[in-house]
């Protein structure tokens, strides 16, 4: 059962340090809206992987595309704005640390800015990770064990004002991939008690500042 610390949106200062190390995980998950090189820290301090998607305050890391130690956009060689060595989940499905993990950044679009999308379009984006899922799933009858998402699904935990509506969509992304988990970000609780949800058996989970989470494996497969 791997065990993944979570984070998103709010800097833990006790984590930023080298008391990070006491936290024995297989994985950092990054839900968004934190800074990169707060990620790169905890993946090196750890020595485990981080798999992220970007929140709405994150750089726009869209067209950059790696290859042979070289970091590329339009053709062009240019310097990587994202954390190092972080693996950029958003839009597609990727395998870390024996987990099939399913990514889907940004938010509701209030301001026209970087990684903001309207529920079409995130629903545009939804269905292509869901084919992605099921072709992996085709080839070797892995299930989605997490949808990593920056926003919450829409009326689960999520806000009235507009920056802060969740997605419609995402509850159709989690009926077909069935993930054992959604983990989040986005919703600050301001000092308020954040419970678990439920969503079809999918547990979700806000993790604005930090969780320590146990993720069963393949919860779904034949």
């Amino acid at each position: 059962m791997p065990r993944v610390l979570a984070v998103s949106d709010e800097i833990v200062a006790g984590l930023w340090t080298a008391e990070v190390r006491r936290h024995d995980v297989d994985l950092v998950l990054a839900a968004g809206d934190l800074p990169f090189d707060y990620l790169e820290f905890l993946s090196d301090a750890l020595d485990r992987p981080c798999v992220f998607v970007p929140g709405n305050h994150d750089a726009d890391l869209s067209g950059y595309v790696h290859s042979s130690g070289l970091w590329t956009r339009d053709g062009l060689p240019v310097r990587y704005p994202g954390p190092a060595g972080a693996v950029n989940a958003d839009g597609r499905v990727v395998d870390v640390a024996g987990l099939r993990i399913a990514g889907l950044g940004g938010s509701i679009r209030y301001n026209g800015g970087p990684n903001q999308w309207t529920e079409r379009q995130m629903a545009r984006r939804s269905r292509r990770v869901r084919r992605r899922a099921r072709l992996r799933g085709l080839r070797d009858g892995r299930p989605v064990d997490v949808l990593l998402t920056h926003s919450p699904p829409r009326g689960c935990g999520d806000r009235d004002d507009p920056p802060h509506r969740g997605f419609a969509c995402l509850h159709d992304a989690v009926r077909v991939l069935r993930p054992g988990l959604l983990v989040h970000g986005h919703i600050h609780p301001h000092g308020e008690p954040v419970p678990d949800r439920d969503i079809g058996g999918t547990r979700v989970v806000n993790t604005v500042g930090y969780r320590i989470l146990d993720i069963p494996e393949g919860r779904h497969a034949a």
